[in-house]
């Protein structure tokens, strides 16, 4: 786990930056600095003297109660040191009218050494003071790092009381050389830290020096417009220099090919990218997708047409324009093209090196005299895999009790026995922190009939058998009374009669418990944050796949003769809390319609009603006998119909029922 791997071997996160507002800026400057530079930055904080009356949604605030500048820079010194100090390695300080190119700094970091006292940034002469003492100017930002901050908090309150100083990046300075000998550098290790200070009426987009190019930090920034002009220009030059590299290490590529065993032949096309994927059989070519620019012609829901819209439009409209863009760079001034029409268009996902297109465009072709030409040309595009990202997660543990709720049909009646076989060696021998809830779902006249004959009477007798076995387990159950068994109907009925942190996992009659699955189920199920919709594994008729051979298939190969379920969404793991706050974004919606929750599931009152994310993923753990589900038709068309397709998919695979086809025929013909 790699939380107690990062604290066992003293790993420390990288950089923490600390940003010194205002109450007047806060609004302003502050937003534009966080609009700006936070989404680079692993861990940011603000901190100012006074609050203002209107707080900016997404920024973390600290207010210390006092406006004066040095007492502002003493406690967020001492904050810092007292909050995160055993936390990062490195922390950066910078005022909100200072542009920071959050990517240059982070870049900084990791070429320093940690092992050392460091005080980097824009060295100052102090004012009638020793020509050998600098401090960091607070306009450009300047980096600390954590051992210097962990022997400076020593001696901050002596500071305070005998250092007097109306700059507080003159007071920090001089508190760091007093009483440890440091001294502000602009330049460590072969580092440097390049400043540029802006002139009045600056125009960033007129900016050619190359003091300006190169700068980490840019002050004073007097407003917010120059704050995202400056933004612009510096995601500019960062840009071209990007493509200059690109270009570079494109010719070293090309350079070097024609040394390599392959030879030219080996060069790949775009030069620099993963070739694309070689299939070995048939089953693993990649399929193309066509589309035009209204339509899809391979769709989500497996319909053969649906309209082009949202990401997939969005992402079409940008490869026709980045084609055109490509072309006009290449043809001009000689010719200039604009497009006509989209006549075919391809698109696929290579695994190995991301999203290939091919285009068929309708161009008209203009020459430098005026004449115009209408031609058709296909062009190939890649949109290539970016740099991988780790996505922080919220802290999760295995101790956590799983809730499992099962609703129960007439229907389901020849399964149970085998569940709760399941469930009693696999959870109650071993002890595992889960609990089981069952829920009786009567028919009308089943109900009515109860007190005379209860179908459910054999399911209580075994599960007082169980209560007998284990003494310390309860196993509860809720009878409802319904002609359609409408999951969030029944879903609702149980959370009322549980707390609001408990962990539910809805599970099928047919569903084998496993400790391995419920310890993913914790893992993937995280509160406010992540459900979890496994897919289970649905084994094969045995009729049909083994006929007259062996059925037990061996330990090594369980889920050979068999498939994923994708088609069922009856299993879930989630917490209580968000599933009540999706229930009530949709009792909002949907009013006093109930109707409604008939052709809804759990999942869909999460995907359309919560923010939450939806982790859909194959569950190897989760294994399930063959048996022929009953599918309630007074549910929803498209639920019926997807119980319809699981029942028929789960029959055999294409191989075996070609198999049992064909041994019919041969048995009728003789």
């Amino acid at each position: 786990r790699t939380r107690y791997i990062q604290t066992e071997l003293g790993f420390h996160e990288r950089l923490f930056v600390a940003v010194l507002t205002s109450r007047v800026t806060l609004n302003t400057l502050a937003v534009a600095v966080n609009k700006t530079v936070a989404h680079h930055f692993p861990r940011l904080l603000y901190f100012t003297g006074l609050r203002s009356a209107k707080l900016p949604p997404g920024m973390a605030l600290v207010a210390h109660g006092d406006e004066r500048p040095t007492w502002l820079m003493y406690e967020t010194v001492r904050y810092i040191h007292q909050h995160f100090g055993p936390d990062y390695d490195w922390f950066y300080i910078m005022q909100d009218d200072t542009y920071a190119q959050a990517e240059q700094i982070r870049a900084l970091v990791t070429h320093l050494s940690i092992n050392q006292d460091v005080y980097l940034g824009r060295a100052e002469e102090f004012i009638a003071g020793d020509e050998q003492a600098r401090y960091c100017h607070g306009g450009f930002g300047y980096l600390l790092s954590r051992s210097l901050l962990l022997k400076l908090r020593l001696h901050l309150d002596n500071c305070r009381n005998e250092i007097l100083s109306v700059r507080p990046d003159e007071w920090l300075g001089r508190c760091i050389i007093d009483f440890l000998g440091i001294t502000c550098v602009s330049q460590l290790q072969g580092q440097y830290y390049r400043t540029y200070e802006l002139a009045k009426n600056t125009e960033p987009e007129k900016e050619e020096e190359e003091e300006f190019q190169a700068a980490l930090a840019v002050h004073p920034v007097s407003d917010v417009t120059l704050m995202y002009r400056l933004h612009k220009r510096f995601s500019r030059i960062q840009l071209d220099r990007a493509y200059r590299e690109i270009q570079d290490l494109q010719m070293q590529i090309r350079n070097l090919t024609s040394l390599t065993p392959a030879g030219e032949a080996g060069l790949t096309w775009p030069v620099g990218i993963n070739a694309p994927f070689l299939p070995k059989s048939r089953f693993e070519v990649i399929s193309w997708d066509y589309f035009t620019e209204q339509h899809l012609f391979s769709c989500p829901d497996g319909s053969p047409k649906c309209d082009l819209s949202g990401a997939s439009k969005l992402d079409v409209g940008e490869i026709i324009e980045s084609a055109l863009e490509q072309l006009n760079s290449r043809y001009q001034p000689l010719l200039r093209f604009s497009k006509r029409q989209l006549l075919n268009g391809y698109r696929r996902f290579d695994p190995t090196r991301g999203m290939e297109y091919t285009l068929d465009l309708l161009l008209e072709a203009v020459t430098q005299k005026g004449h115009s030409h209408v031609l058709a040309k296909r062009v190939s595009l890649v949109r290539p895999l970016s740099k991988v990202e780790i996505i922080p997660m919220p802290y999760v543990t295995e101790a956590t009790r799983v809730q499992l709720v099962l609703p129960l049909t007439v229907q389901d009646l020849d399964f149970v026995a085998n569940f709760l076989d399941m469930f009693a060696m696999n959870a109650l021998d071993t002890h595992d922190n889960a609990l089981l809830t069952l829920l009786f779902i009567y028919h009308p006249y089943d109900a009515q009939r109860v007190s005379q004959v209860d179908v459910f009477a054999g399911v209580k007798a075994m599960v007082g058998e169980l209560e007998k076995r284990y003494a310390e387990v309860k196993i509860p159950w809720i009878s409802v009374k319904t002609e359609v068994p409408s999951q969030v109907k029944l879903m609702d009925i149980v959370s009322k009669k549980h707390p609001v942190d408990t962990l539910f996992f809805l599970a099928s009659v047919w569903t084998e418990i496993n400790m391995e699955f419920l310890n993913r189920c914790r893992m993937n199920a995280i509160s406010n944050w992540q459900v979890f919709f496994p897919v289970h594994f649905q084994e094969f008729n045995p009729a049909l796949v083994y006929r007259s051979e062996q059925t037990a298939s061996s330990g090594t190969d369980f889920l050979r003769d068999g498939h994923f379920d994708r088609h069922s969404f009856a299993e879930a793991c989630f917490y209580n809390s968000d599933y009540m706050t999706a229930r009530t974004k949709l009792a909002a919606d949907i009013l006093d319609r109930d109707e409604v929750l008939e052709s809804m599931e759990v999942f869909d009152v999460f995907l359309h009603y919560s923010g939450l994310h939806l982790f859909r993923a194959v569950e190897p753990g989760l294994v399930q006998k063959y048996a022929l589900r009953s599918c309630n038709p007074r549910l929803s068309e498209e639920l019926y119909h997807r119980c319809v397709l699981s029942n028929l998919e789960g029959l055999a695979s294409r191989s075996h029922l070609a198999m049992a086809l064909f041994e019919q025929e041969q048995a009728n013909s003789t």
